[in-house]
């Protein structure tokens, strides 16, 4: 298979460092598959305790509204922290996640699981970002988000078969119990990548001990000044989210509707997870041909043009082909643009932890956004019209920032204010 040899050239080429890239990649795929099938469950279970589809929506948006509020306040507590305790932190949580989850059976207590998960996914998200920016070389960033985002995606590819196959016309344990297994097998994958782990430059610890933030103002100052800079990739990023989550609230509801192929109902979901992971070894190639932005926008307006006409067919055979051409014109927009936020790390490393933060922050944004309006649009017009609108919206507020993204972002230009960005500059000269 082409991706098999793409795997075996990149180990002789690369080596050493890029020997850590494939262990925390098989770390991913594993843990992928752990919260894939945690996600396909969450709205079956929720809507099976009698819970309508709109605050089923509001309350997986409430993960992501704790993921934000997380997300400004992380910059004070994992200031100094490594990819590696992140993730360890971040497996202690996955752990405790799914208990809490199926003990829940009112509104209020699947908020409260619903910030756990918040927390966790960031947490993987921050560490993907720490590693990326601060281990690999910049002109393989985009490159190596390609493979991250092909482990992902073939543990998210995985999760809703496996799910679909024990999940029967009720939730019951067997699925919670597959996905411990799964995470046990991810963290044998990440005790292998923390032995293999190089010491991190005393440099950039001395830097971030240094870089404190002063008060919130400060750190309100920094998202002000950055956030200026890099706007529509942000808002990007925010609808990229949107359509994901969106698919992760309504689209199991709609695939177990499906009674013409109810047993391969997890197929539905594969259609949109497949994509990404054929499309993750070649977005290296694309990116140094078209540049990340262009990359990035182009594909993401046109798999949501194509999101748009699920409302003519009825026939899920038919919509699940168009589900898997969509994904695979978004699937070019996913790498790229976190390959841009990584640029912006290795520019300004001093500035790294603002940048996740804001990163994830958006993203965080999107999947309150885009549950919420799945909620709402599928009570309201029906779960395949709901994808239809919101193919709809997002292209044309893609296509609006296309137009006023700049080609060229120095996020040097943050650095040009006084007190905190002075200190950066100080140490950097």
């Amino acid at each position: 298979m082409p991706t098999i040899r793409h795997l075996i050239s990149h180990v002789k080429k690369f080596g050493y460092k890029h020997r850590l890239l494939y262990l925390l990649c098989s770390m991913i795929v594993f843990w992928a598959i752990f919260d894939g099938i945690i996600s396909y469950i969450t709205p079956l279970l929720i809507v099976s305790r009698g819970i309508s589809k709109t605050d089923m929506g509001l309350i997986i948006g409430f993960s992501s509204l704790a993921g934000a509020f997380f997300d400004f306040i992380m910059c004070w507590i994992f200031k100094n922290a490594t990819h590696r305790r992140i993730l360890l932190l971040m497996f202690a949580i996955c752990v405790i996640y799914p208990l809490l989850l199926w003990s829940a059976y009112t509104v209020s207590l699947f908020v409260v699981a619903m910030v756990i998960w918040g927390f966790y996914y960031d947490l993987h998200n921050i560490s993907n970002f720490e590693f990326v920016g601060n281990e690999m070389p910049k002109d393989e960033h985009s490159s190596s988000f390609g493979l991250i985002h092909v482990a992902g995606s073939f543990g998210y590819l995985m999760a809703p078969i496996l799910a679909g196959l024990v999940v029967g016309y009720f939730v019951d344990w067997k699925p919670l119990v597959l996905a411990w297994i799964f995470l046990l097998i991810s963290f044998c994958f990440y005790f292998a990548f923390s032995m293999s782990q190089r010491k991190e430059k005393r440099e950039r610890l001395e830097i971030r001990e240094r870089l404190k933030p002063i008060n919130l103002l400060h750190e309100l100052s920094f998202w002000h000044r950055i956030g200026k800079l890099i706007a529509p990739i942000l808002i990007l990023t925010c609808l990229i989210n949107v359509i994901d989550s969106f698919f992760w609230t309504i689209g199991p509801l709609l695939a177990e509707s499906f009674s013409k192929y109810h047993s391969f109902a997890g197929f539905f979901m594969v259609a949109f997870t497949l994509p990404p992971l054929l499309v993750g070894w070649g977005i290296g190639f694309v990116t140094a041909k078209f540049g990340k932005k262009r990359t990035a926008f182009t594909a993401f307006i046109i798999g949501s043009l194509l999101l748009a006409t699920m409302f003519l067919f009825k026939d899920q055979l038919i919509l699940t082909a168009i589900v898997f051409v969509s994904s695979f014109a978004i699937s070019f927009a996913w790498p790229s643009i976190n390959g841009v936020y990584a640029d912006f790390i290795a520019e300004t490393d001093s500035l790294s932890r603002e940048i996740e933060s804001m990163e994830d922050f958006f993203g965080n944004l999107g999947y309150i956004i885009g549950p919420i309006l799945a909620g709402f649009f599928a009570d309201h017009f029906g779960n395949t019209m709901a994808f239809s609108i919101l193919g709809i919206i997002v292209a044309i507020v893609s296509l609006i920032l296309m137009r006023y993204t700049p080609k060229k972002i120095k996020i040097d230009k943050a650095t040009e204010a006084p007190s905190h960005f002075a200190i950066i500059n100080e140490i950097e000269s």
